[in-house]
């Protein structure tokens, strides 16, 4: 007993020993620094992470020790010299080796839905192109969270470096992929891109919590009116249930699960042409389910290959179905429809498209000057044309009274931006402006704004910062107008008057007919060619077109000067696009030609005491020509001074 009696107590003391010795917890490290990860050259690189209060930290690099201890919160902290471009190499912090570093140029790229426009969706453009990339030197970090975080996060919840290969290519976005493409090519140095654009998101969504507090107060007022309303009905006695909108479409749709099937009738189903839009046809459906169909023919020699099916753009979702079979489906009315229809699904002859397409509100329809074909290996069937079609269901859209507003100001800097702060960038590019056209003179200052406050987060003052102006949409007009998006362009412009900016210019490239053109390889161009001016230091390079810079009033015409002109302005061609005014502020159609290098005269008969020019003053100034030399188009812009 006795014996036991002793040996429990030593079991005792030892145990007690072993849990008062200090255990070290493992040191954590931010997703951005990880495995593949693009460090920026030139540059002290700057280590970060968390650890128990007091824990050591000890970081090894190319031959280098650096050492420091998590403070009282466990935040740590090292930078590391500054070092060339290079790699691969490996990291050691602590017990965590870190593998594949490359040593390059870093670009966070940002803004909406055309920066963050997969390749994947510009395949019409570049497949051939992308099915040849493998270049392991570009790499993309992309993380999913998109929530309007209330307060500033110190990580990303997910992400990874991936390289620019077959297996992740498709989910770069194609602007950013571009562009570092191109300055790959120039300079041979890797390139990483910090990939954080979100689709619908406006400008103050960007804004860390030191710039938007006049945005959040708005929105927080906004808000607040909601839960009122919300707390008001609740007093009252009003139940608020859940209201599953689609849900509800589809127990009223008589089509859902019948209409898709390879059997059913359509001979009384009226016909219609497409691609157009139904209501400028006759048909009354605003909100709802409506159904299409089409018969196409197949040669025997075709039938048994798979193929692609081509549906265009649909507004605003749609469901496939060939000879009974679901092919595919978009939630969403941008992206481009392209369906594959497997081997031995096609029959020689007749064969059978059931399209089912839900209209959330507005001109629902096909949108015309798209692909509308089976394609099968280099021959194609044509879909244009007549079509049979049913209404499914008429279901009026329910606005709840409660719920959060979206896009909370300053919401995505602290999701996205927020955790890359630390990390030393080359610069940004950003293509963002279509969420908030109608407020052009408040974007200027909040555009402003959001490039000086993001030099101060990421604590760069001479950050470069690079932006896409506004691509054309929409159809040309016969006589001068005002516009939303051509005042939201000349913000953009007066916005280069902050130092280490650069614009590319895009009214020229563009879609009439989709808010997402295709051409996002001449949009990294642009922007790359910013790049070597701004953040290269290239004086020789022509990066941009004509910028508009002073004028004189001479007898009954105005004379414009313009910087950026490269070898001279573009003379082999008449200058459209631009429009003047007298005092009236009466605009129209003006005749201008170019005087020298760098000088324009506009003039016209009706207006003989001409006050102000604007050019390319359209949401898509189709004609507008002005460029220089080098094939470079001039910024839209007005001289009238706000």
């Amino acid at each position: 007993m006795k014996c036991f009696t002793s040996y429990l107590i030593a079991t005792i003391l030892t145990v007690v020993a072993f849990i008062s010795i200090p255990a070290n917890a493992a040191v954590k490290l931010p997703r951005l620094i990880a495995d593949g990860m693009v460090l920026q050259r030139d540059e002290p690189l700057n280590i970060w992470g968390w650890a128990d209060p007091g824990e050591k930290v000890k970081v090894e690099f190319l031959g280098k020790t650096v050492r420091t201890k998590a403070d009282k919160k466990g935040n740590w902290k090292i930078a590391l010299p500054a070092t060339a471009a290079g790699g691969p190499y490996t990291m050691k912090v602590n017990e965590k080796e870190i593998r594949d570093i490359l040593i390059g140029d870093v670009w966070l790229s940002s803004g909406q839905s055309n920066m963050e426009f997969p390749v994947r969706r510009a395949l019409d453009l570049y497949r051939a192109e992308i099915e040849q990339v493998n270049n392991p030197n570009i790499r993309q970090f992309r993380s999913s969270s998109r929530n309007d975080f209330e307060n500033p996060q110190t990580d990303y919840k997910d992400g990874s470096w991936l390289p620019a290969t077959p297996e992740n290519i498709m989910d770069f976005s194609a602007v950013a992929y571009f562009f570092a493409a191109e300055l790959y090519q120039q300079y041979g140095v890797p390139i990483g891109i910090i990939s954080t654009a979100i689709g619908g998101s406006p400008a103050e969504s960007w804004l860390s919590g030191a710039s938007n507090r006049k945005y959040l107060d708005s929105w927080l007022a906004a808000q607040a009116k909601v839960d009122s309303t919300s707390a008001a009905r609740k007093a009252a006695g009003v139940e608020e249930k859940p209201y599953n909108w689609t849900q509800e479409l589809n127990k009223k749709d008589p089509g859902v699960s019948r209409w898709s099937k390879a059997g059913v009738d359509v001979s009384g189903w009226p016909q219609i042409s497409l691609p157009g839009y139904w209501t400028e046809q006759g048909v009354d459906l605003k909100t709802g389910s409506i159904w299409f169909y089409k018969e196409f023919n197949i040669e025997d020699s075709l039938a048994a290959k798979s193929a692609i099916l081509r549906l265009g753009r649909i507004i605003d979702s749609d469901s496939a179905f060939v000879n009974g079979t679901f092919v595919g489906t978009t939630s969403y009315q941008y992206p481009p429809r392209i369906y594959t229809i497997p081997a031995g699904l096609l029959k020689p002859g007749k064969n059978k498209l059931m399209v089912r397409v839900i209209s959330q509100g507005g001109k629902g329809g096909f949108v015309v000057e798209k692909p509308y074909e089976v394609r099968i290996g280099s021959q194609t069937v044509d879909l244009t044309g007549d079509w049979n079609y049913h209404i499914g269901a008429d279901v009026a859209p329910v606005y709840g009274s409660g719920g959060t507003l979206p896009w909370r100001p300053g919401g995505l800097y602290n999701g996205l931006i927020s955790p890359a702060a630390k990390y030393p960038v080359k610069g940004v590019i950003w293509y963002q402006g279509e969420s908030n056209t109608g407020r052009a003179g408040e974007y200027r200052e909040l555009f402003q704004s959001l490039i000086t406050d993001w030099r101060t987060q990421f604590e760069d003052p001479d950050m470069p910062f690079l932006y896409v102006q506004l691509a054309n949409l929409g159809t040309p007009n016969k006589q001068p107008v005002e516009s939303g998006w051509a005042a939201l362009r000349d913000a953009q412009r007066r916005v280069l008057a902050l130092p280490n900016t650069g614009m590319a210019v895009a009214y020229d490239i563009g879609e009439w007919n989709d808010i997402h053109p295709l051409n996002k390889k001449e949009v990294g161009h642009r922007l790359a060619l910013e790049a070597r001016r701004v953040a290269h230091g290239d004086s020789a390079v022509v990066s941009a077109g004509p910028l508009y810079n002073s004028m004189e009033v001479k007898d009954n015409s105005i004379v414009l000067t313009f910087s950026s002109v490269g070898s001279g302005l573009f003379t082999n061609a008449l200058l459209e696009g631009f429009q003047i005014a007298g005092p009236d502020g009466r605009f129209v159609w003006a005749d201008a030609v170019v005087l020298s290098k760098n000088k324009v005269k506009v003039w016209s008969k009706e207006v003989t005491n001409p006050t102000v020019v604007r050019y390319a003053w359209e949401d898509n100034p189709a004609g507008a020509n002005l460029r220089n030399k080098e094939g470079l188009p001039a910024t839209p812009f007005t001289t009238k001074e706000e």
